[in-house]
């Protein structure tokens, strides 16, 4: 079959307009000519406007002369044409060249004229896998892969919108006529298999073999599983299901599960809801090796949480508390204890308000930034290309949005002229005093030194903790490098805290002097807002802003950090660090290692620690030695060159150690995106959907890369065998 889509360019003639090199300017896509024979080579149009010459050919539709006078061709004693009702037997897709006949039998750029063997057509087109129809059939899974509704508001036949589902079978009738000889209209009345329930159920064959995927790809290994609860657009809590292990590839998979109605979050609830859908699929609580949850009381309650409860069932399922999670707590308990840091966000939050409080308002702020973005280009200040200067807006910081402070931050800084300018407006123009009189407070209090200096610090603080908030949400992220990750933004606060005061203050005076802000002079004395206290001891300026908010804020955030991430001083972390193979293996302690078998009772007989010290000698030597196992960047890196090299099977105990680490949790992030998809499944239009409706969409869409690689056969006979069918599919 390939041979017949088989792309083969023609040779270049001289003089040939239509493949010549040079580029096609001018374009009318009205006057596009029809006929194959007359089209330039698609590549002869310039890239930026190739698409758009596609997608005015694929308007038009195919060239189709029903009353074209078709010469005639010599096969042996018979004359032979093409006959013009093959274009209503193939109305899709064929199309004919009247400039000329194209020789041979190949299709798509030699063309077909073999007029004696036109049953070719019918074999060019196959069958429903054929590579023909594969094609057009990647649209059958849309509905799913894409998070689209499957019903539509009227599915009667005269609706002219009758829902995804319904005109995707008209879609696949109209490219295959053997489809629509026994679909919608054509199949019996009790048979037509476009009803809500048959669509559900084909959702549910779908997760079930994905699920099947999971539970197969798991096998008898041991996992994690990662839990966390949010609201849907319909009020009704929902528990989502995360596990994470590592697959015979030495690779650290994530996988969703699904999503659980639960009537309340308490622990009790939640432990008997996992151990129902455990029992549902086949999964044990003994195969239990890590949770990871939020620093919410229910769920890591010393007594009566979550995770005491998996540990009182299983001891060697540790808890880790999500390192994401930690970041942020850290990062929200310095903006609430530091007064400057608590009243900057607010100060931001009271700007988002009033800039953005109505559409005029932000239409005013994009044109504001349209036109200094221009100004800027012009004057040379700021490069144009592809992806830059990009339209964008204020952003809204939340508590409990990972790097959404920044994010704040960052849009007000590039946009500071355009949020002058609108405050300005609004101070001149807006018809009610008060707003004309906050906008004129808002503006003085932007343009004051104070502002700018904890806007820039801030913005560096976060943007040393958003690069490791950004790669502790990798799915693949280890335990071991999330430590080494934390430790290296403590050293890069405490450097920036030892050396960064002359290049904060630097960056702040350009900035200043370029949206004219007033530098105090920093040997003056310092005079702060409001009335004097008695006995207030005088200050200058450098020591006010060095001293008291430099250095506070950075030893707040630093003490923060260290609270917060107490934890990874835990026994258990300090002997997975041992495993790191970074600056050859010079992190390795065998007794650590040996230790780190205590942990892990159910996994290790005493022979097992005998033999493994013995292991440990002979595997610290090879992997010195070996050249392929330099330069690693943690374990995870460490398990995947074991498994190629087939280390595994020479050191089978260290690589169970190394397993059992990677199967330990470093962020929740995975399920803080299946909560995201979980708003594009069940939308303000979709309300209604029921539980298990929902779990199994969800599960389609968030795992489409296996759903991509399930067998159409194996989700019918899935399908065919739920109950006994009116028909067989």
């Amino acid at each position: 079959m390939l041979r017949y889509l088989k792309r083969k360019a023609p040779p270049l003639q001289e003089g040939d307009e239509s493949t010549s090199n040079k580029p096609l300017r001018e374009i009318n896509l009205e006057d596009l000519p029809a006929d194959p024979g007359q089209r330039p080579c698609i590549l002869q149009y310039d890239v930026n406007d190739r698409d758009r010459v596609r997608r005015a050919y694929l308007q038009k539709g195919p060239c189709q002369p029903y009353n074209h006078a078709f010469p005639l061709t010599v096969y042996g004693k018979q004359n032979r044409r093409f006959i013009n009702t093959w274009f209503t037997k193939y109305s899709t897709w064929l199309e004919y060249n009247m400039g000329g006949q194209s020789g041979g039998d190949h299709f798509v750029t030699e063309g077909f004229s073999n007029w004696k063997r036109n049953e070719k057509l019918a074999t060019h087109v196959g069958g429903p896998n054929s590579a023909h129809n594969e094609a057009w059939g990647k649209c059958g899974s849309i509905s799913l892969t894409q998070g689209l509704a499957f019903r539509g508001h009227d599915e009667s036949e005269s609706s002219a919108n009758p829902g995804n589902f319904i005109q995707l079978v008209k879609t696949f009738g109209q490219i295959n006529s053997n489809i629509k000889e026994v679909t919608l209209n054509n199949a019996p009345l009790n048979h037509k298999m476009i009803c809500s329930d048959i669509q559900k159920e084909i959702v549910n064959a779908f997760a079930m073999e994905i699920l099947k995927e999971i539970i197969s790809d798991i096998g008898d290994s041991t996992f994690c599983l990662m839990v966390d609860e949010a609201r849907d657009i319909s009020m009704k809590e929902q528990m989502a299901l995360v596990v994470r292990y590592v697959d015979k590839s030495g690779i650290v998979i994530e996988r969703f599960l699904g999503v659980e109605h639960v009537t309340d979050t308490s622990a009790l609830t939640l432990k008997a809801t996992i151990d129902d859908f455990f029992s549902r699929y086949g999964l044990s609580v003994s195969k239990l090796r890590g949770q990871g949850y939020d620093g919410a009381s229910n769920m890591r309650g010393q007594f009566n949480g979550l995770k005491t409860l998996i540990l009182n069932e299983n001891p060697c399922a540790y808890y880790i508390h999500c390192f994401a999670h930690q970041l942020q707590l850290a990062l929200v308990a310095v903006a609430k204890k530091h007064d400057h840091i608590s009243s900057l966000f607010d100060f931001t939050t009271r700007v988002l308000n009033v800039v953005g409080s109505s559409c005029k308002r932000r239409d005013l702020l994009r044109q504001k930034q349209h036109e200094n973005i221009i100004d800027a280009l012009n004057m040379g200040e700021i490069s144009s290309g592809r992806g830059l200067n990009q339209e964008t807006n204020l952003k809204r910081a939340g508590d409990t949005r990972w790097s959404s402070h920044y994010n704040t931050l960052l849009s007000l800084i590039n946009m500071f002229d355009a949020v002058i300018d609108v405050l300005e407006v609004i101070g001149r123009d807006a018809s009610s005093t008060s707003h004309r009189t906050e906008a004129q407070d808002i503006v003085d209090r932007l343009l004051s030194f104070d502002f700018v200096l904890s806007l820039f610090l801030m913005k560096k603080v976060l943007a040393i903790t958003n690069e490791l908030s950004q790669a502790l949400q990798r799915k693949d992220q280890d335990i071991v490098n999330g430590m080494r990750l934390v430790q290296v933004s403590k050293i890069q606060i405490q450097s920036f805290r030892e050396n960064g005061w002359d290049f904060l203050f630097e960056s702040v005076t350009v900035f200043c002097k370029k949206h004219k802000v007033d530098v105090p002079q920093m040997d003056a004395k310092y005079v702060a807002r409001g009335r004097r206290r008695r006995n207030e001891e005088e200050m200058t300026n450098l020591h006010h802003y060095k001293v008291e908010t430099f250095y506070t804020i950075l030893d707040m955030q630093l003490g923060e950090l260290n609270a917060r991430f107490s934890d990874s001083t835990m026994e258990l972390l300090v002997c997975i660090a041992c495993l790191d193979p970074s600056n050859s293996f010079s992190h390795f302690d065998k007794d650590k290692l040996l230790r780190l078998v205590d942990f892990y009772p159910q996994d290790f007989t005493e022979l097992d620690k005998c033999e493994l010290n013995d292991q440990l000698d002979t595997y610290i030597v090879d992997m010195r030695l070996s050249s392929e196992f330099h330069g690693l960047n943690g374990i995870s890196d460490l398990a995947r060159k074991m498994v190629e090299t087939r280390r595994n099977k020479v050191y089978p105990l260290v690589y169970l150690i190394l397993t059992l680490a990677l199967t330990l949790p470093v962020a929740t992030a995975t399920v803080e995106r299946a909560f995201s998809a979980m708003s594009i499944i069940k939308s303000r239009l979709r309300s209604r959907m029921n539980d298990e409706w929902l779990s199994d969409a969800l599960l389609v869409f968030v795992e489409r890369d296996i759903c991509a690689g399930i067998d159409n056969e194996t989700v019918m006979n899935n399908f065919q065998n739920m109950k006994t069918q009116k028909g067989q599919l």
